[in-house]
């Protein structure tokens, strides 16, 4: 197959408007191909969340490609130089919602499986995989349940490549072995509110935060590691008063989010906070949201067959990295000793002009099939 077949099927996801948590037949299609493979393929819903999984092979190891049908929302339909669900080639990139992040990995990795068992049907192990259409939402009904069901039968994954966009400038640059933790938290700061003009008879809770404040943002959570920078504190919303400028409010709202390591647990981050508005005498609640743990792969066969597909297939030494936001690798890292993450440039993700570079497309599509041929040889 040739760059065409991973273009044609890129075009076919991208031109169904799946937005979070829609599918619009982006599964049926895909089911479809597997099939036609020799893959036996379940559609697994959970609430109004569909979900594929496909596997050829009963033996192990099982090395599984997960991805995400559904696509943030496009914004302004005004700001695009044309319609997002019209997949439109120019100036060599393809243009779409969902062309980086990640209807064209799916297509590469589709097509790299499909050429794969077409040239080594009898190799070893299995090949699945896990498609889901909740991971720009809220990630309660897609890839965490199906880990579930497949942990409830028994299934055990060995190596996981998830294709999001992880490149930088150049295709093969990074490759995810690991994500930060995401922990919120809504502060409630309790004063008195009163009048401007007697603040003998109110308590600010503005003013009785603000050295708290200046102790958790100065603090120093922990050193990072090999592989994870320092973890990091960042207030993202502060809210007080009436809206009138002679009352002293009567609370304070405060958001937070800790990015963190493997450096540093949830637990004690929580109990750090606690302590320090403890010191500082403030009468508050809070309230605590973790958004995912940190995962993290160290180097090992998955992380070094995927190096050497990129470097076959790119002339690139990849750089192993684990900055960004969270993924689905979090869930399936509980059930999966090996999780990486690895796809096409991810400048332009969740923009407006999403697109990917056209002679990108057939090397991704090589590097997962390399990849492949590397960890599940022929018998």
């Amino acid at each position: 197959m040739s760059t065409s077949s991973v273009l044609a099927l890129a075009r076919d996801l991208i031109s169904r408007p799946s937005v979070t948590p829609e599918d619009y037949g982006c599964q049926q299609a895909l089911a479809e191909r597997l099939q036609a493979a020799g893959f036996d393929c379940e559609h697994l819903m959970f609430g109004n969340v569909a979900n594929l999984w496909a596997r050829r092979g009963t033996t192990g190891p099982l090395l599984v490609f997960a991805g995400h049908t559904d696509v943030v929302p496009t914004g302004p339909l005004e700001r695009w130089d044309s319609d997002p669900f019209i997949p439109t080639e120019r100036d060599g990139k393809l243009y779409g919602r969902g062309a980086a992040d990640m209807k064209s990995s799916i297509a590469a990795f589709v097509v790299a499986a499909e050429e794969f068992v077409a040239s080594r049907p009898d190799h070893q192990g299995s090949i699945g995989l896990l498609i889901t259409a909740d991971e720009e939402g809220p990630s309660v009904d897609g890839t965490v349940k199906v880990c579930q069901t497949l942990a409830e039968r028994g299934i055990t994954l060995d190596y996981c490549i998830v294709g999001e966009p992880t490149s930088v400038d150049h295709l093969g640059d990074t490759v995810k072995n690991g994500r930060r933790g995401s922990l919120s938290g809504k502060l409630i700061i309790k004063g008195k509110q009163g009048h401007v003009a007697y603040p003998h008879l109110a308590r600010n809770p503005i003013h009785l935060a603000g050295p708290a404040l200046v102790a958790l943002t100065a603090a120093h959570w922990d050193d990072g590691n090999e592989y994870f920078p320092p973890t990091t504190f960042q207030i993202s919303n502060l809210h007080a008063g009436t809206g009138a400028t002679n009352v002293v409010p009567g609370i304070a709202e405060l958001d937070f989010n800790f990015r963190f390591s493997t450096a540093s647990t949830p637990d004690a981050l929580k109990a750090r906070v606690t302590d320090i508005l403890d010191t500082h005498g403030l009468d508050y609640d809070l309230h605590w949201t973790l958004g995912g743990e940190p995962f993290l792969t160290p180097r090992g066969e998955l992380s070094t067959a995927m190096a050497e597909a990129i470097r076959a297939e790119t002339g690139i030494d990849t750089q192993l990295s684990t900055t960004g936001g969270t993924s689905d690798g979090r869930f399936i890292a509980k059930m999966c000793p090996q999780v990486i993450e690895f796809g096409p440039i991810n400048a332009s993700i969740h923009q407006v002009n999403e697109h990917i570079l056209l002679d990108t497309l057939d090397p991704l599509k090589n590097i997962y099939r390399r990849t492949l041929e590397q960890l599940l040889p022929s018998r």
